[in-house]
C-alpha cells in the first residue's frame, strides 16, 4: 500500500540523514508508487534545499557549493525556522544581555522578541538589527541594541572581520543565540572562515550558548569548525534528537520546537 506524500518525504529525509543518499528505484519499490511520483518528491525536496538530485536518485545537500546568499535562504524552510525562532525567543528573560548571530533563523527570532524589558542585544546582522530597532521604536520591548561593526559581507548581510571580533572581545553576555551552517557529532561548523570566527567569538563571550537549527542542518559538517558540542548548553531544533546522538548530548538540553510546552528536554529519538 502506498503512503502519503508528506510521509514519503519524511522517510526520504531520514534515509538521507543516515546514509547521505537515496536510490529512486528502491524508493519506488518500498513506497509502492511510480518512478514519476518519486521524481516529483525528490524535485520538490531539492527546491526546498534538502537534497541534490543526481542520476538514479539524490544525495544530501552539503557544503561543496558553499552557502547560498542570505536573501535566497530567507524563503527556504520558513515554517521550520519560525518554529525554532519562536521557541528560542521564549528563552529570553527580562534584563538579559545576549548576542544574536547572523542567519535567517536568528532573524526570524528577532520578530518574536516581545513584551520584555531592559534587554541589551548585540548583533552583527544588519537585517536583525533593523527588525530590533523597529520593535524598539514600536515599544514592543525595551532596552538597547548594539551593532558590532566591521567589514560588511554583502551576500550574508552581516559584519565580520578583525574589527567585529575586537568589539566582541570587550563584551560578556548572559546568552548567545547562534545558528551555524551545520551541526554534527563532531561539533558546529560554518561555510566560511570569517563567519565561523564570529560565531566562535559569540560563543566565547556568553555564559550560556543556545544553538538554533532546523532539521536540514543536522549531520552537516561544513568547511570551517566553530566549536565542539561540549561548549553548547541548549539546542533548539524542529526535530527530536537524531538516532545515535543521545549519548553525546547527555549534558546538553535539546528542545524540540513545537512540543517544548510538553517538557522541553527531549532525550529520546523518534
Amino acid at each position: 500500500m502506498s503512503i502519503l506524500s508528506v510521509e514519503r518525504k519524511k522517510i526520504i529525509l531520514d534515509q538521507l540523514q543516515t546514509s547521505g543518499k537515496v536510490n529512486a528505484s528502491e524508493l519506488s519499490r518500498v513506497f509502492d508508487v511510480s518512478m514519476e511520483t518519486i521524481r516529483r518528491d525528490l524535485d520538490l525536496l531539492e527546491k526546498e534545499g534538502y537534497l541534490k538530485r543526481v542520476h538514479g536518485g539524490a544525495v544530501k545537500s552539503n557544503f561543496d557549493l558553499g552557502e547560498p546568499p542570505f536573501a535566497q535562504r530567507q524563503n527556504v524552510r520558513t515554517a521550520s525556522k519560525q518554529k525554532v525562532a519562536n521557541c528560542a525567543a521564549k528563552l529570553i528573560n527580562h534584563g538579559d544581555t545576549f548576542v544574536m548571530g547572523g542567519g535567517t533563523t536568528v532573524l526570524e527570532m528577532a520578530h518574536h522578541i516581545r513584551g520584555l524589558t531592559k534587554l541589551t542585544i548585540v548583533t552583527n546582522s544588519l537585517p536583525t538589527a533593523n527588525v530590533l530597532m523597529d520593535s524598539l521604536n514600536q515599544g514592543l520591548f525595551s532596552g538597547e541594541v548594539i551593532f558590532v561593526g566591521g567589514a560588511l559581507h554583502a551576500e550574508q548581510h552581516s559584519s565580520r572581520g578583525a574589527l567585529c571580533e575586537i568589539m566582541l572581545d570587550h563584551l560578556k553576555v548572559n546568552k548567545a543565540f547562534v545558528s551555524p551552517g551545520g551541526i554534527a557529532l563532531s561539533g558546529l561548523s560554518e561555510y566560511e572562515i570569517e563567519e565561523a570566527a564570529i560565531s566562535r567569538k559569540m560563543i566565547g563571550v556568553a555564559k550560556e550558548v543556545i544553538i538554533l537549527v532546523d532539521h536540514s542542518k543536522l549531520g552537516i559538517e561544513a568547511l570551517c569548525k566553530i566549536s565542539p558540542l561540549q561548549e553548547i548548553d541548549v539546542i533548539v531544533c524542529d526535530q527530536e534528537v537524531p538516532h545515535g546522538w543521545e549519548s553525546q548530548l547527555e549534558q546538553i538540553e535539546w528542545i524540540t520546537a513545537g512540543i517544548e510546552e510538553n517538557g522541553g528536554n527531549n532525550s529520546e529519538s523518534d
